[in-house]
């Protein structure tokens, strides 16, 4: 499992982890089933604590991600396509309203908003 993690950023390290792991599974790089490394040796491999490792496979857990077996490990849940969907709609409704209170601070019009929209998705 490939992972960045940033001292630098203002994302806590458990939250880094865990969103990089809830990426991952979206984009389908691990899949249903997957078992996940041990706590112990992600926490190992990224050089940060044991708690911070666990902390983000619970938050995991509980957002219906993974699921933990004693003794066994971690593993990707199956994902519903429509929960998965909608999860990202919410994130993308998250950072369209930071960018329009961004916009909307240094004078730009809702036009003026829409305009940058449409100039920008027929660049894709």
């Amino acid at each position: 499992m490939r992972m960045i993690l940033s001292n630098l950023s203002k994302e806590p390290i458990y939250e880094q982890i865990k969103r990089q792991i809830k990426e991952q599974i979206m984009s389908g790089d691990l899949t249903e089933g997957e078992l996940l490394p041990s706590i112990r040796s992600l926490a190992k491999e990224l050089q940060v604590s044991v708690i911070t490792t666990k902390r983000a496979y619970d938050d995991l857990e509980k957002e219906g991600f993974v699921a933990t077996m004693p003794g066994k490990g971690s593993y990707v849940l199956g994902q519903n396509m429509e929960l998965l969907k909608e999860h990202r709609m919410r994130e993308i409704e998250e950072e369209f309203t930071k960018t329009l209170h961004k916009a909307y601070q240094i004078g730009l019009s809702e036009e003026q908003v829409i305009e940058i929209i449409h100039i920008l998705s027929n660049t894709r």
